[in-house]
């Protein structure tokens, strides 16, 4: 993940704002409810980077503007390896572009769609690598609040996901979905979410319906198919994770020392969110 300084865009005469010009754009990355993500080059360096375009009307109408500006901010703070850099911005009339770090391996939504679920190694690296990355940014006192595996790389939209301006209705917290006060520990529910997704190929509280969605997670109304593809060890951390009281969550910390996070995950990792 290292980079020499002088192959980093952001180093850049504060001058000299970006445009449109700075760049080559090649193939589309991915498609989003407010823009498109594009594989783009810087003109000068050819530092490979994601060009996110977010469209000003969209964030016009669904009044997103300050929470569009308080995330920029505090993404371009951030220095993790597991977290996607922000470089920069610019805009014009109509679009704002975020130049984001390119994440090479892909989407892993991409993955996780082709193959059905993931291998427990693969499930215990993506987990750990975001314990990581979220320990990070709890430190900073910045909670996520929208993990999902469309998230993880590229923010993609997906068709069969059913949405809430706050998040993905099966990823959302109890806490959330009563409209109770919540912290950091809604992150460490969606990393049992996302383990379960990983491994079974559906998030754990699926319905046909958003009512039906709702009662599910609010009576943690969880059970394992039968499989054995899925370890002990893996469910226990799961079923350690999706507990209704925020408290009684497993830490991050304790995430990472889990015997299947151990056994399982590649200690390298990979660049996340």
């Amino acid at each position: 993940m290292d980079k020499k300084p002088e192959e980093d865009p952001y180093v850049r005469d504060p001058n000299k704002p970006w445009s449109l010009a700075d760049f080559e754009i090649g193939r589309p990355l991915g498609k989003g409810k407010f823009g498109r993500v594009y594989l783009a080059r810087e003109a000068k360096s050819h530092f490979v980077v994601a060009l996110k375009v977010i469209f000003k009307e969209q964030i016009e109408k669904y009044k997103l503007h300050h929470q569009l500006r308080r995330e920029m901010e505090i993404q371009t703070s951030l220095r993790h390896p597991n977290i996607l850099r922000l470089y920069g911005w610019f805009d014009d009339d109509e679009r704002i572009f975020l130049i984001l770090e390119y994440a090479h391996g892909g989407e892993l939504y991409g993955l996780l769609k082709e193959n059905g679920h993931l291998t427990e190694q693969q499930a215990a690296t993506y987990i750990s690598s975001l314990s990581q990355a979220l320990a990070y940014c709890h430190g900073k006192c910045v909670i996520h609040r929208d993990i999902k595996p469309e998230n993880l790389l590229l923010d993609h939209e997906s068709s069969n996901k059913r949405k809430t301006m706050c998040g993905t209705l099966d990823y959302l917290a109890p806490e959330m979905v009563e409209n109770k006060d919540h912290d950091h520990a809604v992150d460490n529910w969606t990393l049992g979410i996302l383990c379960y997704e990983f491994l079974y190929g559906n998030p754990p509280f699926e319905a046909e319906s958003q009512k039906d969605t709702f009662k599910r997670i609010v009576k943690i109304d969880l059970s394992f198919p039968a499989t054995p593809n899925v370890s002990a060890e893996a469910k226990n951390l799961i079923s350690q994770l999706l507990v209704k009281d925020p408290s009684k969550r497993l830490s991050l910390t304790k995430i990472m020392q889990h015997p299947w996070i151990v056994k399982n995950a590649d200690p390298k990792g990979v660049c996340l969110i």
